[in-house]
C-alpha cells in the first residue's frame, strides 16, 4: 500500500493568541494627551503663548480636510489675525541639490543667535501616485529643530499646489501670532511653486549653483527676476573660484532685468553653509532690505495686494469645490469626459456643457 502523499504526519496545534504590542488604552491615554480636546478660543490663547504643542496642533487642523476641523480652524485664523503681519516673510528657493536645508540650519542658527523667533515652514515633494510626502526637513536639520527659538514645519504638496499655498499662508499667520518674527517658506525646488510663494512672501531668495549648466538656463531667467538676492552656495574649497566667477556673471546678467516694482535692486553674494561664511552679509542685505520695503511703503502696500489675491485664490478654490461636489455634476462628468477625450466635442464643449448644467439650468 503506497502512503499518502497528501498527508503529513506533522501536526501543528493551534496557537496561543498572542496580545498586541501596545495596550489599547495606552494608545487612547496617548492620543489623547497628543489631541487635547481644545475649543477656538482655547487654541487662541495657547498660540499666543507661545505654546508650540498647540500651534502645531491647530496647523494640522489647518492641513485637515474634515469640514469640523476646517470650520474650527478658520475660527481660530480669525481670531488670531488681529496678532498677524509682524514677521519678515522670506521665501527661500534653489535648483536640486543646491543645499536649501544646510543653508536654513546655518542662516537659522545665526538668526535665532541674534535674538530673533524662526518659523520654517518648508513645502515638502508629494508623491503624485501615493500622495505620501518625504518630510525629511526637520531630520536634515538636526540642530535647528533642537533650538528653543525655531520651529519647523514641513507640509506635504499632496498634489496639489494651490491647497498647500493656502495652508501655508493660514500657517504662517498662526506661526506670526505665537510670535515669531522671522518666517521662512521653503519651495521643493524650482518650478510653478515659486511663483506662487513669492504672491507670500516679502523678500525672495534665490541659492544657485557654480556651475550648474546651461540645461537651467531656460528656467533661471524667470526666477531670477523675482529673486530680492541670489546667493552661490558651497562656496568652499575648490569651488570658492568658480563661485565667484559665477557670482560675478549674475550681478552683470541682473543689470539687463527690467527694475524691481519695490525699487529694490537685487545683490548676488557667495557663501557656505560648512564653513558658515557669508551668512553675515546676507542677514545685512536682508535687513537692509526690509528697511528699504517699510520706508518706501512698497511693504504695507504690496502685503495689501497679496491678500487679495489670496481671497481670490480662495474663490476659485471654493467655487471648484463647490461645482465638483454637485451631485449632478457628479453625474454627468464622466461621460463628458469620455466625449471630450474621444473629440467627439471640444473641451471647450464639455466644459460650457456641465458649466450650463450648474449655473444656467437651475
Amino acid at each position: 500500500m503506497k502512503p499518502d502523499r497528501n498527508k503529513s504526519t506533522l501536526k501543528v496545534n493551534k496557537g496561543v493568541a498572542q496580545p498586541p504590542s501596545v495596550h489599547p488604552e495606552s494608545v487612547k491615554r496617548f492620543m489623547t494627551a497628543r489631541k487635547p480636546n481644545l475649543n477656538s478660543v482655547e487654541f487662541v490663547t495657547g498660540i499666543l503663548a507661545g505654546n508650540r504643542t498647540i500651534l502645531s496642533q491647530a496647523i494640522t487642523l489647518i492641513e485637515s480636510q474634515l469640514p469640523e476641523h476646517m470650520l474650527m480652524a478658520q475660527d481660530i485664523i480669525a481670531l488670531c489675525l488681529p496678532h498677524t503681519g509682524n514677521s519678515m516673510r522670506i521665501g527661500i528657493t534653489g535648483v536640486p541639490g543646491v543645499g536649501k536645508s544646510s543653508f536654513i540650519e546655518a542662516i537659522g542658527g545665526y538668526i535665532t543667535k541674534k535674538g530673533h523667533k524662526l518659523a520654517v515652514l518648508a513645502i515638502d515633494p508629494s508623491s503624485e501616485r501615493s500622495k505620501g510626502s518625504i518630510m525629511g526637513d526637520k531630520t536634515r536639520m538636526e540642530s535647528l529643530s533642537a533650538d528653543a527659538n525655531a520651529f519647523i514645519r514641513p507640509s506635504p504638496t499632496a498634489g496639489s499646489l494651490g491647497g498647500v499655498a493656502r495652508k501655508t499662508r493660514e500657517s504662517m499667520l498662526l506661526c506670526e501670532a505665537a510670535g515669531f518674527d522671522v518666517i521662512f517658506i521653503e519651495t521643493v525646488g524650482v518650478g510653478q511653486s515659486e511663483t506662487t510663494v513669492h504672491s507670500m512672501v516679502d523678500f525672495f531668495l534665490l541659492l544657485m549653483l557654480a556651475g550648474a549648466g546651461d540645461e537651467l538656463q531656460g528656467i533661471k531667467r524667470g526666477i531670477m527676476e523675482m529673486a530680492d538676492a541670489i546667493a552661490i552656495t558651497k562656496s568652499d574649497g575648490d569651488n570658492v573660484v568658480p563661485s565667484e566667477r559665477a557670482r560675478s556673471e549674475y550681478s552683470n546678467a541682473i543689470h539687463l532685468f527690467p527694475p524691481s516694482s519695490s525699487g529694490w535692486t537685487p545683490d548676488v553674494l557667495t557663501l557656505s553653509a560648512t564653513e558658515k561664511t557669508g551668512l553675515e552679509e546676507l542677514w545685512n542685505i536682508t535687513e537692509k532690505f526690509f528697511k528699504h520695503i517699510r520706508s518706501s511703503g512698497f511693504m504695507a502696500k504690496n502685503r495689501k495686494e497679496q491678500s487679495r489675491t489670496w481671497m481670490y485664490d480662495t474663490i476659485k478654490a471654493r467655487l471648484m469645490e463647490d461645482f465638483l461636489s454637485d451631485a449632478e455634476i457628479q453625474s454627468k462628468i464622466k461621460e463628458i469626459e469620455e466625449q471630450v477625450m474621444s473629440g467627439a466635442i471640444s473641451s471647450y464643449a464639455g466644459a460650457r456643457e456641465l458649466l450650463a448644467k450648474k449655473y444656467i439650468a437651475k
